[in-house]
């Protein structure tokens, strides 16, 4: 119900999908959903408080960095709001691993839409950090309220024809034998798994476009940071160096956090599913529900903006004068 209309090929016969679930799940439900439900929330809560921390406060919403960091707040949320809910009605009954075809298209679609836009951000999160430690003076004047928009715009419309171009090749595809996915969501490497033709084709694209975008991404962030090193090393003053690594720190511990997983899924796509598995709850539930700590501890403007929020609403509602 809600799904956008998507109309398979003639040939597809399969009108839904059984999702297989987390593995070692199944004998004891109750528990994890418990666990993941506190994930969910502390994700959405987490992100959802950084995103209205960073809108409120008059100095923080006008500076480039946490203008990008309100994006990534808000991307987590999507991100894990896309798996997760899924994960959750699974876990309590059987039917809720169910999901038909045109819904399924439609949560790959999501999927990598909200993924790939995380890559690309991070790239540029990346080169805002760049300029700021490597060009302190020009800073503001390249990146500039114009240019924060325009990249932003362009990595939201480059990863919606992403996303598009693999839904468009797995839709395309005919599904006529068995309708079991061994995996939690409706992700390319399992769905093509039950395809009824050779999917050749649509793997070499899976290594060619999703390795361009994952390699070239993590290439941009590398130079940045080779860069951004070598300006660090040539601060004279202990304290200058500490601060500059400071404003870099929390980007460079998602980064991590966030690549090696899809590396590992999509460039072996005939890998095991608990493997990938296992991989994709870390990137697509873990890391969403860690970025708000991480910011959030590693940042003094963050830490300052928190607290004059939580203030103004105790001084609001009257229990501080």
């Amino acid at each position: 119900a809600g799904c956008v209309c998507m109309e398979p090929v003639n040939q597809t016969i399969v009108m839904e999908f059984i999702l297989g679930g987390l593995p070692n799940t199944t004998k004891i439900p109750v528990v994890f959903f418990l666990l993941f439900l506190v994930v969910y929330l502390l994700t959405v809560l987490g992100n959802l408080l950084i995103f209205l921390t960073i809108l409120s406060d008059t100095h923080l919403h006008t500076l480039p960095m946490y203008f990008y960091l309100g994006n990534l707040s808000f991307l987590d949320t999507c991100l894990s709001s896309v798996t997760v809910p899924k994960i959750l009605a699974g876990l309590m009954v059987k039917t809720g691993r169910v999901i038909s075809f045109r819904c399924c298209m439609l949560q790959l679609y999501a999927f990598h839409f909200l993924a790939s836009t995380e890559c690309f951000l991070y790239t540029v999160m990346a080169y805002d950090r760049y300029l700021a430690i490597c060009y302190p003076l020009h800073y503001t004047t390249i990146m500039n309220r114009r240019a924060c928009f325009g990249l932003v715009l362009g990595i939201w419309l480059t990863g919606s024809i992403h996303a598009a171009i693999h839904t468009r090749l797995t839709i395309q595809l005919p599904y006529c034998g068995p309708n079991r996915i061994e995996y939690f969501f409706c992700d390319i490497p399992p769905v093509l798994k039950l395809a009824c033709a050779d999917t050749a084709n649509n793997k070499t694209v899976i290594l060619a476009n999703i390795g361009v975008v994952a390699a070239g991404c993590f290439v941009l962030i590398c130079v940045s940071y080779i860069y951004i090193a070598i300006a660090i090393l040539k601060i004279q003053t202990v304290e200058g160096r500490r601060r500059a690594f400071s404003t870099c720190s929390a980007h460079l511990t998602v980064v991590l956090l966030y690549y090696g997983p899809p590396v590992f899924i999509y460039m072996r796509p005939s890998s095991s599913g608990f493997m990938n598995g296992a991989m994709a709850v870390f990137y697509t539930i873990i890391t969403p529900m860690l970025n708000p700590f991480i910011y959030t501890l590693r940042n003094m403007e963050v830490k300052k903006a928190l607290r004059k929020l939580f203030y103004g609403q105790l001084v609001s509602q009257g229990h501080l004068r």
